[in-house]
């Protein structure tokens, strides 16, 4: 694992990197990674997909350390979108590139994967699919309707999040609590540690929270980015892969029956026994097979 810093438009991004980052004649893959996390969740992923013949870059995505804070505050997804972009195009990345995302970097992913300009021929989502395909419609309003009101208690922590201050303060306390729910059986206090290094300051704690203020005042993403809004929403264009942890604390494993007959393209859904929300972690041998099983497909 090696270390590589590229300067964006908006920012200094840092990533860890396995393979041989500088040869272009390796696709490139983009490893994006959620909250409360860092790019250390790729430490099982990383490699292998390096072992069979890719580039791989991991970014510290934007406000979580090392990775420099954003010239323009902007945390909304279609900021985060762009950000990827930008890394392929630095990198000179082409239409073999694939890209992988987990949580937040999983909302980026699906991003990507509706949007026209995106070079990725293939995306993986892990742990929240694509918000089109959890609407409810004249078929699924049943089973819909059955996932959210577990759902809704599920997601408190959204609302939470938008308190002044509070979150701030209650930070570590916050995230210890969400990795015991969200992965139970699973220690995390590696990932944790991980966490207070990449941000170990206020501001820093705030970044990561921005994610969630972003996410209910869409009026104020950037015009640099708005091109990218309707896809942010939206439903693949290229084959997607959704994985979902069975014992998923975050987010109802249900969703992954409700979203697949929704899914086009050869996309499809798989349900990771013995797994929660950070399944890439807590089943690294099976993930990574699947993952690699569906790259390699034409």
């Amino acid at each position: 694992m090696d270390q590589l810093t590229t300067d964006l438009d908006q920012l200094r991004l840092a990533s860890l990197t396995w393979g041989p980052i500088d040869d272009h004649d390796a696709p490139l893959a983009v490893l994006v990674h959620g909250f409360p996390d860092t790019a250390h969740t790729w430490r099982h992923l990383g490699p292998v997909l390096a072992d069979a013949g890719y580039r791989v870059v991991a970014p510290f995505t934007r406000g979580y350390g090392p990775s420099g804070m954003p010239a323009d505050g902007s945390f909304h997804v279609p900021a985060l979108m762009s950000d990827v972009l930008e890394l392929h195009a630095a990198l000179g990345g082409d239409q073999r590139a694939v890209l992988v995302g987990h949580d937040w970097g999983a909302i980026t992913a699906n991003g990507l994967a509706a949007a026209e300009e995106s070079p990725f021929r293939r995306v993986v989502a892990m742990a929240v699919p694509p918000f089109g395909a959890m609407n409810p419609s004249r078929g699924s309003i049943a089973g819909w309707a059955r996932i959210l009101p577990r759902q809704a208690t599920m997601s408190w922590y959204t609302a939470f999040n938008q308190l002044p201050v509070v979150p701030e303060r209650g930070f570590d306390r916050l995230v210890t609590h969400l990795w015991r729910r969200w992965s139970p059986g699973y220690d995390g206090r590696p990932e944790l540690a991980h966490l207070r290094t990449s941000l170990p300051t206020t501001e820093r704690k705030a970044a990561a929270l921005g994610y969630y203020r972003a996410g209910i005042r869409p009026w104020q993403v950037p015009p640099r980015y708005r091109h990218l809004g309707a896809a942010a929403v939206g439903m693949p264009r290229v084959p997607l892969l959704y994985l979902q942890g069975a014992d998923d604390g975050c987010l109802d494993a249900r969703w992954a029956a409700q979203v697949e007959p929704k899914l086009r393209h050869g996309s499809r859904t798989v349900v990771i026994d013995d797994a929660g929300h950070f399944l890439q972690l807590e089943q690294p041998e099976v993930v990574n097979a699947r993952v690699l099983e569906f790259l390699a497909e034409d």
